[in-house]
Order: structure tokens, then sequence, then C-alpha cells
């Protein structure tokens, strides 16, 4: 079983993390990991602390020449900010700066204040940001390495931001990250992109942020990864966890989503047909999860992001020393990530999927794994 830790605060000295459960063999290097880390710092209306990390994880342990030992893996990621806040976020010594004491409305800030007893507010915004989720991608790229081995596919795409949507459907899952990427906001649909610019742009000049929708799709799985039996185990949970656990995601829908709650049943639930490939469906009403189990479809998940919290035009809120009225606090933010979440997103899908993958497969090496996983193709369809 898959299990990883992050630590590191936004503008501390560095990200590092644990990735515990990759079987011995699997081939990994430094630069399929900073491909991911790269594709995360993309999209049009991030902050200008993008242009500032160029994000490289670095390999401490667990694997040597290329390969996975089995042992733990632990990687480490330098925050080059980390000069300029240096006297702010030092581990010892006296406090120096201004504590900050102006909570957002939307972010951690105040609950995690009072949660903690923490006065400066700085205490809790450096570990909530999403800065995080760069060692989360660092992490669980091993996992989408794991996958790839097995002919398992990842991709996203953005559906919508604020109020531009688009309304193509994905088809080939091999070159969606390849069409995404290509486009500043990670939308396949070139009219709908030239929306969502206007949109983010507007927002920026307003002083405000924008949120919005995007698709991971997951192909290749076997039918039977998570369990109808046990409710930790089911993988529609796993999965909804793994996205809501991600900054500023609100929602998460599986195929058809909210609008099956709306229409018949004859008209949402995929139909069963055998055939010389064995059992198929014409449709994927589903997302690919029936019963908490994978069907042999591919997955499909939608997450809606909201808003980011901290504007350049704050809103109202209270100063916690003197309990008087105040603008909320600014930091140096986003107008839009929501492209920067759809790879966030892969990610943690991509270690989930591979956690279910190994749980009911098992295996210490890879080759022992593909076996297994192999076998049960055979076998199953």
């Amino acid at each position: 079983m898959l299990r990883y830790l992050t630590a590191g605060e936004s503008h501390g000295c560095a990200l590092v993390g644990i990735l515990e459960g990759l079987p011995a063999g699997l081939e990994i290097s430094e630069d399929y990991i900073n491909d991911q880390l790269r594709r995360r710092q993309q999209g049009y209306g991030r902050s200008t602390r993008q242009q500032i990390e160029a994000d490289r994880g670095q390999i401490l342990s667990g694997i040597r020449f290329g390969k996975t030992l089995g042992s733990p893996v632990a990687l480490l990621i330098e925050n080059k900010d980390w000069q300029n806040w240096k006297q702010i976020m030092e581990p010892e010594g006296a406090p120096s700066g201004e504590e900050v004491s102006v909570p957002r409305p939307g972010h951690a800030d105040l609950s995690g204040a009072i949660k903690y007893g923490h006065s400066d507010i700085r205490n809790v915004l450096e570990r909530s940001s999403a800065r995080e989720t760069a060692m989360r991608v660092a992490l669980c790229t091993l996992a989408r390495r794991l996958l790839a081995e097995l002919e398992i596919l990842v991709a996203s795409h953005v559906v919508s931001i604020g109020e531009a949507e688009a309304q193509t459907s994905v088809t080939e899952v091999n070159t969606l990250n390849e069409l995404a990427d290509r486009s500043p906001v990670r939308c396949i649909d070139p009219e709908t992109e030239k929306a969502m610019l206007e949109q983010i742009d507007r927002a920026g000049q307003q002083g405000d942020s924008l949120g919005g929708v995007f698709e991971v799709i997951v192909s290749g799985l076997p039918v039977g990864l998570g369990s109808y039996v046990h409710w930790d185990r089911k993988l529609d949970g796993l999965l909804a966890q793994a996205l809501t656990s991600i900054q500023a995601i609100k929602a998460v829908e599986f195929g058809l989503g909210f609008k099956a709650a709306k229409i018949p049943g004859s008209a949402v639930h995929d139909q069963i047909y055998c055939g010389q490939q064995g059992y198929y469906r014409e449709t994927n009403n589903a997302g690919g999860i029936e019963g908490g189990m994978t069907n042999g479809q591919p997955i499909v998940i939608r997450a809606a992001m909201k808003p980011i919290p901290t504007l350049t035009t704050p809103l109202r809120s209270v100063d916690t020393k003197t309990k008087q009225p105040a603008s909320a606090h600014k930091e140096r933010s986003d107008i839009c990530a929501v492209p920067a979440a759809s790879v966030v997103a892969e990610a943690v899908v991509a270690f989930t999927v591979a956690n279910a993958l190994l749980e009911k497969f098992g295996g210490d090496n890879i080759a022992e794994l593909k076996q297994r996983v192999s076998q049960w193709r055979r076998t199953s369809s």
C-alpha cells in the first residue's frame, strides 16, 4: 500500500516529502518528476511567484541508478523565494516582521488560528497555501509512473472558468494532455479558450479572482479496483476525498454526476453487452465506477474549484487583535489557478488509483506486479 507525507511552508526553506510502498525496479528520473512540476506551474492568471520558483525535485533516497529500491522515496523541492523571506520565516531566533492579524474570508486563516492558538495568522497561511501541492505533485508522479508501466493513462483538461464553458467531449485520452498543455488555460476548445482568457483579464482588472471546473480521465484500468464490501475502500469515495483535499476544491462528480439526478434511470445506466472482446458498454454515464469499483471503462471525474480567497481588492474582515472591522490581509496570489489545479488533480488521482491497484494485486517488484495485472486482464473479460 502507498502512503505519503509532505512538510514545508510556502515561504520556508524547502518542501520535503516521503512516499512509501512503491515496488522495486520501477524506472524513474528527476526529469520525469520535473516535467510534471513544470506543468503545475503553467496557466494564465498565475502570480509572479511562478516566475521565481522553477520547481525542481531532488531525489534523496529510495532510488538507485534510476530504479526504485522498494524502500521509501524521499524528495526535496527548494523554495528559491526563501532568501527574500528568511528573516520572517527563520526556524530559530526572535520573531521579526509585522504579525498578520486580519483573516481572509474563504481561507483557513481564522479557523486555523483559533484551532492552534496562533496570534500570528502567518503560522496558518504558510502551510495551508497551495504551494504544498508542488510536493504532492512530485510524490504522486511516482505513482503516475507506476500506472504508465501498466499502460494506465491519466489526463485532464479545463471545462470552465467563470462563465466560459466548453462543450467539447473527450474521446481520445492518449493525446489529451498534449492538446490541453498547448493552451494557456488547458482548454481544448479554442473558442472557449478565448472567452476564458477574457474572463481572467476582467477579473484581474477588477481586483477579483475566478474559479472553474476541470475534468480528469483515467484509461486502461482493469476491472475490480476498489470494493463494494467496505465503505472506506470504495474507489469513488477515495477519489472524491483525494480531490477535495486539494485547496479550494468544493465539489466532485463522476460521469453524468448531478445531471443523473434529473433524468430517468433508463437514460442513466450503461447497458451491458458481450462480444469477442468480452463484456462492454456503449456509454459511460457511470464514469467508469459502479458499486465503488472500476468497471473497465475510463474513469471520468469533474471537480469544481472556488475562486481563490486572496483578492487585490480585499473583502471585509475583522482584526483578531482589536476585534475591529478591517480589510482582509493580502498576499501575492493568482487570479485563477484552475489550469494548475487540474494538473494537481491528475497527480492525486494517479496516487489513489495506484494505491487501489496495489491493494488488489500486490507485488514487491514491478515484474511481479505486471505479471499479476496481465493475468487478471486475460481472465476477467
